[in-house]
């Protein structure tokens, strides 16, 4: 799980071609007193982070600049700065928030060189009090802030309105502050072992909302592939043989949509589907993150614990949100949707529009939850018409 995001993990030929295209950038941009921005695209799974962790360990080394690596997600965020204890080149105190950038550079009336952006994605893209952020969007802010920017984007995870993106506001934002503009996009999925039939299996669900067949082995449906992928009926049997798995391999979890009650007030609050019953992931408060505790196979992950990160197999409850409406096609419900936080602080959509994002961030989180794992992903639907239909093809 930490080698993901190692900064001398090799790079294939298609990363490593990307990794020259960005420095090239970068270094021109540098020479010529240009501002820049370079957006790196790629689904869950094509090693973009891999590509910038081994980009910013190579412009620590060779330029004696202002460098910022910047990610909004606290989990991912100690293991950067746990990789970087490990490489004299890096400074464990130029892994940040971004809004603790924002923030720090705005006291210090400071400019920085380049910063390095992972998970773009989850950059606000509204004010937000409650995390001190008080300006339009980070994205801007930090673009104001630096003479080059590198960030990684990835529409299918975004998950909250308040960091509601979509590339036109990406590409509006970036054209309004006047910068060199440079891309490129990730295509082979790095994290799991799958064939493309699996791939192309969970982009059907969520995008085209769509249930391609599967073939029934008695206890759950499968795919006749290497990578080990089961649609099960039972929550607590996929549980089960998830805790097996994690036995052999270790690093299995189970997860879970934001269907179900949680509050973060110090107390357990449970996922119950059937026999089955355990309790949602505490805050963690530890440097160790959350997937990497062996104690949390008995925990059920989120989202927000869980992406970013690789596991071996990762075992999904798919809850009450989203049902069958006929025709192999699912439908998605947001009113259902427990995760209010996920819906708050948005005022520049239409009430027209802002049911169809909701499904486009529940969705995505579905998304990001199907591809963690590695070697194996089961899913268990909590509406048992999707999994007879599934059956019945």
């Amino acid at each position: 799980m930490l080698e993901s995001v190692f900064p001398n993990k090799e790079l294939t030929q298609e990363q490593q071609s990307v990794f020259n295209q960005i420095m090239e950038f970068s270094q021109n941009n540098l020479q010529c007193g240009k501002k820049g921005v370079f957006q790196l695209n790629g689904d869950a799974g094509t090693g973009k982070s891999v590509i910038l962790t081994k980009l910013f360990l190579e412009i620590e080394k060779k330029h004696q600049t202002n460098n910022y690596f910047l990610v909004n997600h606290p989990e991912l965020l100690k293991v950067y700065q746990a990789n970087a204890g490990q490489f004299k080149a890096l400074r464990k105190n130029r892994f940040v928030r971004p809004t603790s950038f924002i923030n720090t550079m705005h006291k210090k009336q400071q400019t920085a060189d380049i910063v390095v952006i992972d998970e773009a994605h989850l950059l606000l893209s509204e004010s937000d009090n409650y995390n001190n952020f008080r300006q339009k969007n980070q994205l801007e802010e930090i673009i104001k802030l630096s003479k080059i920017v590198i960030l990684v984007y990835d529409q299918r995870q975004v998950l909250k309105l308040k960091s509601y993106w979509s590339q036109s506001l990406l590409d509006r934002i970036v054209s309004e502050q006047e910068v060199q503009f440079g891309h490129a996009t990730l295509k082979t999925q790095m994290r799991m072992q799958a064939p493309e039939k699996v791939v192309n299996w969970i982009d059907n669900l969520t995008t085209n909302n769509k249930l391609l067949s599967l073939e029934d082995n008695n206890d759950y449906l499968t795919m006749n592939t290497e990578y080990d992928f089961r649609v099960y009926d039972d929550a607590q049997k996929m549980y089960q043989e998830l805790k097996k798995k994690n036995n052999e391999l270790g690093e299995c979890r189970i997860v879970a949509t934001a269907d179900y009650p949680s509050t973060l007030d110090g107390k357990k609050h449970f996922v119950n589907e059937g026999e089955f019953h355990l309790p949602w992931d505490q805050y963690n408060y530890d440097q160790t993150t959350w997937a990497q505790k062996p104690e949390t196979i008995n925990e059920i992950g989120s989202m927000y614990t869980v992406q970013g990160f690789d596991l071996q197999y990762v075992a999904v409850i798919i809850g009450p949100t989203v049902t069958y409406a006929g025709n192999s096609k699912i439908e998605v419900d947001p009113k259902k949707y427990e995760d209010r936080e996920a819906f708050k602080n948005r005022h520049d959509h239409d009430l027209e529009s802002l049911d169809q994002i909701k499904r486009e961030l529940i969705l995505n989180s579905i998304n990001i939850l199907l591809k963690r794992g590695i070697k194996g992903c089961f899913i268990y639907f909590h509406d048992a018409e999707i999994f007879e239909n599934l059956k019945n093809q």
